[in-house]
């Protein structure tokens, strides 16, 4: 299997380890299977465990569960504009400095990057 085709997102990881717990297998076995096929794209031990006790208290679906609140919007002209003003003072600027100084999470930033 290639290094692309083993980057699986979210969702399908946790269909296989439902699939995995379904068939009985411990989150300890069900990583080191994953290991062995996906190797360093595989899920986190810590990943397994969750969603495996999860899916062994009966929860059927792979889906992340709904969030309570209102989506933040990071992507405003003000924000693509000081990204660009921070890159073109400092082409090293990295990205935790940026988000910091725009006071957003680093994961909303790499979102805001990607559109620009």
């Amino acid at each position: 299997m290639s290094a692309e085709s083993s980057n699986l997102g979210n969702i399908e990881y946790r269909a296989v380890i439902k699939y995995f717990v379904k068939k009985g297998k411990t989150p300890k076995e069900i990583f080191e299977d994953m290991v062995l096929v996906l190797q360093e794209s595989a899920p986190s031990y810590t990943m397994v465990k969750k969603w495996a006790r999860s899916f062994q208290q009966e929860r059927e679906s792979c889906e992340d569960d709904p969030r309570p609140g209102r989506l933040v919007t990071v992507v405003t002209e003000e924000n693509v504009r000081k990204i660009k003003k921070f890159v073109l003072a400092d082409r090293r600027i990295k990205l935790w400095q940026i988000a910091e100084e725009l006071q957003i999470s680093k994961n909303e930033l790499e979102k805001l990057y990607t559109s620009i």
